[in-house]
């Protein structure tokens, strides 16, 4: 029987979920608690509501520019759903090494703004796009090491974290297109 995936990429995958859930059950409680006039106003919530659209459409973007470089360059052979065994340094990976992680880190500030959660928007998805950077500057780069050894070493050392040009940023967010090299 095939694989569907890895443990480590599943446990990934549970964490960013209990995060998000988790985020969303405690900010409301503690809205409704303690800020019961901004989470229930309408103006306020027509604030959020398109920044939310907006950037939940920015996250989901870049996490599919970056999906659709790695299926296309990042895999050999029969391997499991969302795994690469290919080092993979074009397209948008010219610009920026965790293009998708990236976009999954807007995801919990999107989820805050869409629901007009104040404790949401300004303390819970800030801490968790902090966490989920610090998982993409240990496990994910640790384990690019492992498995690219001083190829990844090289690209790390040529290639930012955060884009930086215009163009860059364009790309990571599907706003230009991506010159195959």
């Amino acid at each position: 029987m095939k694989r569907i995936t890895t443990p480590s990429v599943v446990i990934r995958i549970l964490i960013w979920i209990l995060l998000l859930v988790g985020g969303v059950a405690f900010s409301i409680q503690n809205d409704l608690n303690r800020f019961p006039e901004l989470f229930g106003s309408l103006p306020f919530h027509l604030l959020t509501l398109p920044l939310g659209l907006i950037v939940l459409t920015l996250s989901f973007r870049a996490a599919a520019v970056g999906g659709r470089e790695l299926a296309r360059h990042g895999r050999e052979g029969n391997l499991p759903r969302l795994e690469t065994n290919r080092l993979v340094t074009s397209g948008i990976y010219r610009c920026t090494r965790h293009p998708m992680l990236f976009g999954l880190m807007l995801l919990p500030l999107g989820v805050a703004l869409l629901l007009g959660s104040p404790t949401f928007i300004f303390f819970v998805a800030p801490a968790e796009a902090f966490f989920i950077l610090v998982m993409i500057l240990t496990l994910e780069e640790q384990e690019a090491i492992g498995k690219f050894g001083d190829a990844y070493r090289e690209y790390r050392r040529q290639t930012p974290l955060v884009p930086r040009s215009l163009r860059c940023w364009r790309m990571l967010f599907g706003r230009e297109r991506q010159n195959e090299k």
